[in-house]
């Protein structure tokens, strides 16, 4: 009697190309993602099997090796908790489909679904003053070229707080300079949105403009080679552009400042403004609201206006009783 067809390389393949692609349509970066977790935990998996990924069977994903995988990830990789979960959820994902699609596997996806995602915690959203972006946005050198191309990135990325990957994506048809200024920005899961300009971002717009290729697909801002620039080339001339600053904003010193943070500022300041939070959840392209709530958590500066509304209570002198012992024990533990 032949041994059964091993089901779990076409149902990985089926998952990508059926299941993310053509019915999910799921973003190149979403379907890359998926890609380089199935890629380490394949490979972890075949250490830990001695079978070759196409000889694995759904079997050997049970939810042990997965969550042997994920501590592999922290303690090996030295990866974060958050980055621990986005791979566990593109291994739900996979689990869920291979569920419906093979009901042998449905045991071994249903203890992979039943692992938690691991809690963090959330540090404080770091942003700059107003001070410390304007010496920021003064620090590139606007006598070369780069330093020319550097001064209207920074300036975009503040005016309208969008994520790197839009920057870099950025293309001459994206920048709406007709009747009434904007830029179209492609965020995340192919979700697009349109953002005002200041008049300021428009003119250095306009004027950069006059330097580039104005074809519609040819980017906003291109590296020295003409291709567009990459996520790693925007932090590193925003790292030097920092460099710059520190010399007339020293309280800059010390502080790991990301394409990121500029996007934090862009929201503290709108806050800050009176901007209401949906709006703000609308201009960052945030899906859910609660993500932009994060930010009236971060403001320190609004809570204590908002404590100095309220009238502070009076209150009486308390005389000191000692503890119950039991409830003592309790207290410490």
């Amino acid at each position: 009697m032949t041994a059964a067809k091993n089901a779990f390389p076409a149902l990985l393949q089926e998952f990508f190309l059926q299941r993310l692609a053509a019915q999910r349509g799921a973003s190149a970066h979403t379907i890359a993602s998926y890609r380089d977790t199935f890629e380490l935990l394949l490979g972890f998996a075949e250490r830990a099997t001695g079978r070759t990924p196409s000889q694995l069977r759904i079997d050997d994903l049970d939810a042990p090796l997965v969550l042997d995988f994920l501590d592999h990830l922290e303690a090996g990789r030295g990866n974060s908790a958050r980055t621990r979960n986005l791979r566990l959820t593109a291994i739900r994902s996979f689990m869920r489909y291979a569920s419906l699609r093979d009901p042998t596997s449905l045991p071994v996806a249903q203890r992979v679904l039943a692992i938690a995602t691991k809690r963090f915690d959330r540090p404080v959203l770091g942003f700059l003053s107003r001070e410390e972006i304007q010496t920021l946005l003064d620090a590139p050198d606007r006598a070369t070229w780069s330093g020319r191309r550097d001064a209207v990135m920074l300036a975009v990325l503040y005016n309208t707080g969008a994520r790197v990957s839009e920057i870099t994506g950025l293309c001459i048809a994206d920048v709406l300079l007709e009747r009434g200024a904007a830029l179209h920005l492609r965020g995340k899961g192919r979700k697009q949105r349109v953002v005002p300009l200041w008049r300021s971002t428009a003119k250095l717009l306009r004027d950069w403009l006059l330097n580039l290729d104005r074809s519609p697909a040819a980017p906003v801002f291109p590296n020295r080679f003409g291709k567009r620039i990459s996520r790693s080339g925007v932090e590193h001339r925003l790292r030097l552009a920092v460099t710059t600053a520190l010399a007339s904003c020293p309280s800059l010193a010390g502080r790991r400042i990301s394409p990121h943070t500029l996007r934090h500022t862009t929201a503290m300041h709108l806050l800050q403004s009176g901007v209401d939070i949906t709006v703000i959840a609308l201009w960052l392209g945030h899906e859910d609201p609660a993500t932009t709530h994060l930010y009236v958590e971060a403001d320190l500066a609004m809570k204590e206006a908002a404590l100095r509304r309220v009238s502070e209570p009076k209150h009486m002198p308390v005389r000191y009783r000692a503890r119950d012992n039991l409830l003592a024990f309790l207290d410490g533990l």
